[in-house]
């Protein structure tokens, strides 16, 4: 394999020659040139429209071609010179295979559990909500981010947890950040952990409510599970194969049939479930999907659900690319300046709390750091599944901001705000009665003014792009209610994958007291599982029956504590870079860490004392007209703020005061994780082979 010389030399030593792959040829490099000049003519487009109508195509092509660079050159940068990613390294799933938790397990499988755990409600809601801002700020922001900030943060968080035994994120806190440290991160995951949990329960519960189409097919993924759990278990190539070709063939038929039970006289009613049982159902199955063996339900049933939510996200990208809709919505909208009608505060910081998963999100890192790192069979899978699904989540995101983009904005804002149509009018965004009316006919709902929440614009502005490109008007109420049964699809499969999590840590932190619960018996296992699911399952359940209780109460904080776990995750990555002697490299999860921790603490301190009461919690509280109710759950949101900002301000000193000490010399640099297969120890660089350095 020839050395490169020549033009080409500082590109070849940089991103490709010294590699244990084939040379970048004249024809690759003016391949990926092509690719970033694409790029380039498509950010172009958006960014220096004045005024004329923009095609989300631009978008469309402008994402594909940052995702392209981004995973080529920048993740293999990182997997090569700052993880040293090594394929012999042995992994938990092999070393501690127990049938249970550990299973070594196909990369597909893997990358599909992963997908579908880490892709809930952020990316689908988020960039709806903060398109109130316009389509410009979240875009930029849902790709930088991404590639710079979130795909960093999954993986190397991933490869950290492979290389520890798979261990939780609080668990790295407590080995990364020293006492204090560590029981503040502990306590704030969990925390953070629960508030999660709760939130996308009640999306759930909200999304499947009085639906019998998606609640039949729903249910219909966890028989099919089993089946493809057992068939698959053990086996791989062929195993995997046959399983998927079963559980796609029956997942279709139950969306079909799931319409057909939707519209039956006799079934429709027996799968039309009110908020107060489906609560329960969402419970008893989280608690299900935390003891049964990963193989046998999480698994199967989140690699299934990553066929729904892939293929139809690409569906609707390739209907975009077809129908090529304009983007109505301004690129910036008169609500920059902080009194849109979705949510108060201007476009920094909330823009990027709001847009959340999209971009960065730190429930991601406990995925991560939880049930996948127990799954995976080769060290070097990290980059396609740590990297790579961070990357298509961010696709489900820009999909989501061009379905509300491409409304005309009165339509918009009369969907996803309570505001009367004559103050939308006086904003500047024409919509009338008669053109909602019309809306809601074309979709088959009574109304679609005021449903709040993103959800409900995203099905409308899905089912306007499917029906433009398959089928016509008269199936646009078909495709509105597939869209509403895709996102309850889409969250369910977040929901289970962070209850198993949230058992992990909950283990991790308790055996500190009681040993016995850190092992890997169904004592334990069932203890722990109970306990964590009554955590979040109470709040949710007093969220459903009290309008302003439960969960629903510290909804308002959703998007902050998100964000403030990506900081933790980001600062145990940092003290994880300097402590293994690779603080030349801690940049890479630093600047995002720093970027975030402006963002979030901004927005944390604004949402507690700024003195307008559609931002700050407090001045809600006191405010002329406040309900108790409303009062209280203000106050709460404040209270439970400041202790999230005081717990990852202990964090970051924590890790500070780590770091200064070994770069001190006080704390000697320690290896990184478990040592290679072959005995060796794992080097601060590459490992070499026939005098050549290795890719991934």
């Amino acid at each position: 394999m020839a050395r490169c010389n020549g033009p080409l030399h500082a590109f070849h030593a940089t991103w490709g020659c010294g590699y244990n792959v084939a040379p970048v040829t004249y024809l690759r490099f003016v391949l990926w040139i092509g690719v970033a000049l694409c790029g380039a003519a498509s950010f172009a487009a958006i960014a220096l429209s004045r005024g004329e109508p923009v095609s989300a195509a631009h978008i469309v092509v402008a994402a594909i071609c940052t995702y392209a660079l981004g995973y080529r050159f920048y993740s293999r940068w990182i997997a090569v010179r700052v993880l040293a990613i090594d394929g012999e390294r042995p992994t938990p799933a092999t070393r501690l295979a127990d049938g249970r938790d550990f299973i070594p397990t196909n990369r597909w499988v893997v990358f599909g559990h992963h997908f579908a755990a880490i892709a809930g409600p952020g990316p689908l809601v988020g960039p709806i909500l903060a398109a109130q801002f316009g389509y410009l700020p979240g875009t930029l922001w849902i790709l930088a981010g991404v590639v710079l900030g979130g795909a960093v943060q999954d993986f190397v968080i991933l490869v950290a947890s492979l290389r520890r035994d798979g261990r939780s994120l609080a668990k790295l806190a407590y080995d990364t950040l020293g006492r204090l440290g560590a029981a503040a991160g502990t306590f704030g995951i969990l925390l953070i952990m629960v508030i999660l949990m709760a939130v996308l329960g009640l999306v759930v519960v909200n999304a499947l409510a009085e639906s019998p189409w998606g609640v039949f097919t729903v249910a219909a993924t966890i028989p099919i599970a089993f089946l493809m759990g057992g068939i698959m278990k053990g086996g791989h190539g062929r195993r995997v194969g046959i399983a998927t070709a079963i559980g796609l063939a029956l997942l279709g038929a139950a969306l079909v049939g799931g319409h057909s039970v939707s519209v039956d006289p006799a079934l429709g009613p027996a799968f039309t479930l009110g908020k107060v049982p489906l609560a329960w159902a969402v419970i008893l199955y989280g608690l299900a999907a935390s003891i049964l063996p990963v193989w046998l339900l999480l698994a199967p049933r989140d690699y299934l659900s990553a066929f729904v939510k892939i293929g139809t996200i690409f569906l609707l990208a390739a209907g975009i690319l077809w129908v090529r809709p304009m983007l109505q919505m301004p690129p910036v909208t008169v609500f920059a300046n902080g009194m849109g009608p979705l949510f108060g505060g201007k476009i920094f910081p909330f823009c990027f709390i709001t847009i959340a998963c999209g971009a960065i999100s730190g429930f991601h890192a406990l995925v991560a750091s939880g049930t996948t790192p127990k799954l995976l069979s080769r060290e070097t899978d990290a980059r396609m599944i740590g990297y790579g699904s961070m990357l298509l989540e961010s696709f489900v995101a820009i999909m989501a901001m061009i379905a509300a983009a491409s409304l005309p904005p009165g339509q918009y804002f009369a969907i996803n705000s309570t505001r009367p149509l004559e103050w939308i009018q006086q904003q500047g965004f024409p919509v009338t009665p008669a053109e909602m009316q019309g809306l809601a006919d074309l979709v088959g709902e009574k109304t679609v003014q005021g449903r709040v929440g993103g959800a409900p614009c995203l099905a409308v502005g899905m089912a306007g792009i499917f029906q433009r490109f398959l089928g016509g008007p008269e199936l646009a109420a078909l495709w509105y209610h597939f869209a509403l049964m895709f996102e309850a699809l889409f969250i369910l499969t977040t929901l289970d994958a962070g209850t198993r999590v949230g058992r992990y840590m909950l283990q991790d932190a308790l055996s500190r007291v009681v040993p016995r619960l850190g092992g890997g018996g169904w004592g334990a296992n069932l203890t722990t599982s109970v306990l964590f699911v009554a955590a979040w399952g109470y709040f949710l359940y007093m969220g459903v029956i009290d309008p302003s209780g439960g969960i629903r109460a510290l909804w308002p904080l959703f998007g902050i504590a998100n964000q403030l776990l990506a900081g933790t995750a980001l600062t145990i990555a940092t003290t994880l870079l300097v402590r293994t002697g690779r603080a030349r490299y801690a940049w890479v999860t630093g600047l995002p860490l720093v970027w975030l921790l402006v963002v979030t603490f901004t927005a944390g301190l604004q949402k507690i004392f700024h003195p307008d009461p559609w931002i700050g919690f407090l001045a809600l509280a006191g405010a002329a007209g406040t309900k108790p109710a409303e009062a209280w759950n203000a106050r709460l949101d404040a209270v439970v703020a400041g202790i999230f900002l005081v717990l990852v301000t202990t964090v970051v000193l924590s890790a500070a005061r780590q770091c200064q000490r070994v770069l001190s010399g006080q704390t000697p640099i320690e290896p990184d994780g478990n040592p290679p297969a072959r005995g060796g120890i794992s080097p601060p660089e590459v490992p070499a082979v026939g005098g050549r350095s290795r890719c991934c």
